[in-house]
């Protein structure tokens, strides 16, 4: 099983690429897309085409491309919050920092006043170890009335505290998501895993139960649902929660963890 440090490394990663998704739509990627004779599309248009590019061409790990998509929409539209936002998050991507930052401080100073910016930036800053000041941005984004997801940006709030072992404040914000949206699943699995780490077994096992009773259930929450079984010594319900992640995910990473030889039996 991985360590707690590795899930929420994964975690951060992971909705960092969710969060991507508010720079732009992602459009099947297709750089030829005919045009009427004669048509020429404006700067800001193609600045915008090709946003929509960059992020699904990084998205797919095709970050040289998505690099030149971006950089040009930057040239075609300078004043594009979003083109700067996409673009930071790439050279964070490509490991330079400093062109990072530079790039979020355009954005934010084009949009001072988007939450959807605040809060990449906000992701950003926790993977690069500034806490309290993601944090911050992430729980105004939250409270933003404008912010169409905020149950994500308390969680990616809890998340980051988590990995500072601030953890009492992380339950607050995974608290928090939950109450907003019941069903939303990232949530549900950091309180629970969070409830293990602290030994609440009983605690996270009834959460768990829960969810799946009563939403679709998700990979990382069944694989959890057997650890916490497991704990609890219920061999009943760990076979329950193996089988049905066999059943339900076959491919996935967490049943391929599942099935993978244990180095330390017993």
């Amino acid at each position: 099983m991985s360590t707690t440090a590795e899930r929420l490394r994964a975690v951060l990663a992971g909705l960092a690429a969710v969060l991507l998704g508010a720079c732009a739509s992602k459009p099947a990627i297709n750089d030829f897309a005919p045009m009427r004779p004669q048509q020429t599309p404006q700067p800001e248009e193609a600045a915008k085409y090709n946003v929509q590019l960059g992020v699904a061409y990084m998205e797919r790990g095709e970050l040289a491309v998505a690099k030149d998509k971006l950089e040009r929409a930057v040239k075609q539209n300078p004043k594009d919050p979003n083109a700067h936002s996409a673009l930071a998050m790439l050279y964070e991507r490509l490991g330079n920092p400093s062109e990072a930052d530079a790039q979020f401080q355009t954005a934010l100073r084009l949009a001072p006043h988007s939450p959807e910016i605040s809060n990449n930036y906000a992701v950003y800053l926790c993977r690069t170890h500034r806490v309290d000041e993601g944090v911050r941005r992430l729980l105004e984004a939250a409270r933003n009335p404008l912010y169409p997801t905020p149950e994500a940006a308390y969680t990616n709030a809890g998340v980051c505290l988590r990995g500072v072992h601030r953890d009492d404040e992380a339950e607050r914000a995974f608290v928090s998501a939950v109450i907003l949206r019941p069903s939303f699943a990232e949530a549900v699995y950091q309180l629970s895993d969070l409830d293990m780490q602290r030994g609440r077994l009983v605690q996270a096992r009834a959460r768990i139960d829960s969810y799946v009773n009563n939403y679709t259930a998700t990979p990382d929450l069944l694989l959890l649902g057997v650890h916490v079984c497991h704990a609890l010594g219920d061999r009943v319900g760990e076979l329950r929660y193996s089988q049905r992640l066999r059943v339900d995910f076959p491919d996935s990473q967490q049943t391929r963890s599942l099935l993978a030889p244990n180095p330390n039996p017993g």
